[in-house]
């Protein structure tokens, strides 16, 4: 835990964005005019010495993922409470970056590559500790739709990736490599690989993590009928009209909106299925390319992912997390975080929140950053770096 003085957070939630998204086995759904919360804050150095549990008025997130109200935060340090400032990345200048993927990138045939590693096949062989099942046969042999589904994938995902980074390691050069990363970040899930290779916790714990944030997921989307679907060639403004129409032809339940921000012309819409079927109907008379509905088991990063939270919240609050080393970017407001306690708050509201994931992109470019890494299974992260940035540079490290 890094011993740092910090200032009370003032959040407050600005207009949202008008991203764009690419294609990804991840959903989403929340209000469209949903606000994302953006941080300011006022400088105040204080030391308090109480001997309780470490205190955190924390304004109430709203149940479609907005901040309400101000925040004040402190973290205990024994019998005393050091403010962490939540700012303290606000004005990183990244160079290189890691990034790991999201639900979605899986394959069969993942992790094979690990194992001719000791330091990356242990990560399996803990895993399997954790998880109570043989990830890695899994990953390697399948069956696909076993692999596919949430409760899987995305302990998957996370252990594939992290074994990635352990094969560029050993790689000639590689430690060199991993000590010049100065950002990370993830898609999704992909934010807790981040958070894990960041030193924010433990892979142990990050893995505990991603297997309750699975089940919650899959629970979630069991109790309501919802569906994602990406709609391709539209930008931000007729995107947002065609859910318009869509929605005025569905009830409540079966509302519809924009939901992963992945890269230009190419949005995540989520709701109801019924919402779902209206989107892709009226899809051509917006002149949308096509539409593709992604295989997932519901409305990801949408208020239908709202029972999730609680699970979420009390996980969270039971885990060890500290000041991640360097700069890690937020999928619900594309900026770094520094104080653990906002780091968990925000994790928790990250699976009702549409994944900010363009707006991280352009910041890290438009700030400089020169290389950059994409490490697990798959190329769709490189995918999008290419569609934002033509001559981004960016290398896949597989496991």
């Amino acid at each position: 835990m890094h011993s740092l003085f910090h200032r009370p957070l003032i959040l407050r939630t600005p207009s949202s964005s008008s991203s764009s998204h690419c294609t990804h086995s991840l959903t989403s759904k929340m209000a469209s005019s949903l606000a994302f919360p953006s941080i300011s804050l006022q400088r105040h150095n204080t030391l308090f010495n109480n001997g309780s549990a470490a205190s955190a008025s924390f304004a109430k997130l709203g149940s479609r993922g907005s901040f309400r109200s101000g925040v004040f935060m402190s973290v205990s340090v024994g019998k005393q409470y050091t403010l962490v400032d939540d700012a303290l990345f606000a004005d990183y200048k990244p160079t290189s970056a890691f990034l790991f993927p999201g639900q979605g990138a899986q394959a069969v045939g993942m992790g094979k590559e690990s194992q001719s590693l000791p330091a990356a096949a242990e990560l399996y062989k803990k895993a399997n500790d954790i998880l109570g099942f043989d990830l890695l046969e899994i990953c390697t042999s399948g069956p696909k739709e076993k692999l596919d589904s949430t409760v899987i994938s995305q302990p998957a995902i996370y252990v594939t990736s992290l074994a990635a980074v352990e094969l560029l390691r050993a790689r000639d050069g590689g430690q060199q490599i991993i000590d010049s990363v100065d950002v990370t970040c993830g898609l999704s899930l992909g934010e807790y690989t981040a958070l894990a290779f960041a030193g924010a916790f433990s892979f142990e714990d990050g893995l505990r993590l991603v297997k309750l944030r699975g089940e919650a997921m899959q629970e979630a989307a069991d109790a309501a009928k919802s569906a994602m679907v990406s709609v391709i060639g539209l930008d931000s403004d007729k995107v947002q009209q065609l859910c318009d129409a869509a929605n005025q032809e569905v009830d409540e339940d079966n509302k519809v909106q924009i939901a992963n921000y992945l890269c230009t012309g190419n949005y995540a819409v989520s709701g109801g299925v019924k919402g779902i079927e209206a989107v892709e109907a009226k899809a051509k008379s917006f002149k949308a390319r096509m539409t593709v509905r992604l295989a997932v088991a519901g409305a990801f990063h949408t208020g239908f992912m709202e029972p999730a939270v609680s699970r979420l919240e009390a996980a969270l609050a039971s885990t060890q997390i500290r000041s991640p080393r360097i700069p890690v970017i937020s999928n619900v407001d594309a900026q770094p975080h520094a104080d653990p306690e906002t780091i968990k708050k925000i994790l928790a509201r990250q699976v009702t929140s549409p994944v900010q994931w363009e707006t991280t992109v352009k910041t890290l470019l438009s700030k400089g950053l020169t290389k950059s890494y994409e490490l697990g299974p798959g190329k769709v992260i490189a995918g999008i770096f290419k569609r934002v940035n033509k001559t981004a540079e960016i290398e896949n490290i597989g496991a």
